[in-house]
């Protein structure tokens, strides 16, 4: 069975008026439902520059299974717990770039060494500058 969009459209409106109280939602005027109507269904409140949303269904299970994941600009105000969260992503993301960095920097700095023939600890080697010369013979 298919369900036509504008059906479905006013099926928005009614489960939106079916969270009101009855006199409120008894209150509103055909205009002011279809007002409703266009506003539910504008789609320019939901536009993200990243919308990815896979879906996955396995053969053998009577359902599917989706995945959202949304990015772009915030435009509304963060509760108190919605902060927490922003800030230890934020935190996790730097220690992971962090420390990228520090390894990206280990790295250098142990072919600079071997480059200018600095040998630690004799007879000894990770093989990276080994690595490094055979990229460019």
């Amino acid at each position: 069975m298919t369900v036509h969009k504008s059906q479905q459209r006013h099926t928005h409106v009614k489960q939106l008026l079916g969270k009101m109280d009855p006199e409120v939602a008894a209150s509103f005027t055909y205009k002011q439902r279809k007002a409703l109507d266009k506003v539910i269904n504008t789609r320019g409140w939901n536009n993200h520059q990243i919308d990815f949303r896979p879906t996955l269904a396995f053969p053998f299970l009577p359902w599917s299974f989706y995945i959202v994941f949304l990015g772009g600009v915030n435009k509304r105000s963060l509760n108190s717990t919605e902060r927490f969260t922003a800030a230890m992503v934020f935190v996790t993301a730097l220690t992971i770039v962090g420390m990228m960095v520090l390894g990206l920097v280990f790295v250098i700095l142990y072919l600079l060494k071997s480059w200018l023939g600095i040998d630690l600890f004799p007879n000894e080697s990770l093989g990276i500058w080994d690595q490094f010369k055979d990229l460019f013979k």
